[in-house]
């Protein structure tokens, strides 16, 4: 072969190689590019601003109904088998940390999304099937009330303080709260349902509350707020 059929297959070669370096060093700066604008997994605006003003009205609704009750309110029961007002605020506030909890031991796992289409119910299913208290419901033995913070008050200020808690999460929190998931007795929930469920939770028991307070004989007359 002569010298400069030679020379042609090396330049040819090395600007072979040269295309494929350049190629490769196209794919790189792509994936790059493709790493800065993959959609975030967290929530979007509209899920964080309606989760936090539920949070929030649910919170509002329960110290509205309980404010200026007396003592004798409080703990007035229906019938022996029933919760009283200060019982239904104390299983309020133990499960307020106890669901919250549930979902935040879901995002321990890995995110999943393939097992979304598991989950066949949508946001306003999960609400309406908890405050539907047409549906009554045995709570489990560890959430019964036994007066575990001292008192109504006591009670009252840890629902408080863990529902602040609870709103400032959903207010910052970057976690994929869409594609973790807790398992429930009426099906598989995404871990954000769950946060909707925990407010709907206190919604169901503040109209227990109500449904006390309407009882014919709930004592009357309010003590001073």
């Amino acid at each position: 072969m002569s010298l400069s059929r030679q020379l042609i297959r090396l330049k040819a070669k090395q600007t072979i190689s040269l295309m494929k370096q350049v190629k490769l060093l196209l794919l790189m700066v792509a994936l790059v590019t493709m790493s800065f604008n993959v959609p975030s997994p967290g929530l979007t605006d509209a899920e964080r601003d309606f989760a936090s003003k539920y949070l929030q009205e649910t919170k509002e609704d329960l110290l509205k109904k309980v404010k200026g009750l007396s003592p004798e309110q409080l703990n007035f029961k229906a019938d022996p088998n029933s919760w009283s007002i200060a019982e239904c605020v104390e299983h309020i506030a133990s499960s307020e940390s106890n669901i919250f909890g549930f979902a935040q031991q879901a995002l321990q796992q890995q995110a999943d999304p393939s097992l979304r289409k598991e989950v066949k119910t949508s946001d306003e299913a999960v609400i309406n099937m908890i405050t539907d208290r047409t549906h009554k419901a045995k709570t489990q033995h560890d959430l019964e009330p036994t007066n575990k913070f001292g008192s109504f008050e006591a009670s009252l200020k840890e629902f408080k303080t863990k529902r602040d808690d609870n709103i400032k999460y959903i207010n910052t929190t970057s976690d994929d709260l869409r594609n973790h998931y807790n398992d429930m007795p009426f099906g598989k929930i995404d871990t954000y349902q769950t946060i909707l469920f925990m407010a709907a939770h206190s919604r169901r028991h503040t109209a227990q509350i109500v449904e006390v307070m309407n009882n014919p004989g709930f004592p009357k007359g309010m003590s001073k707020s």
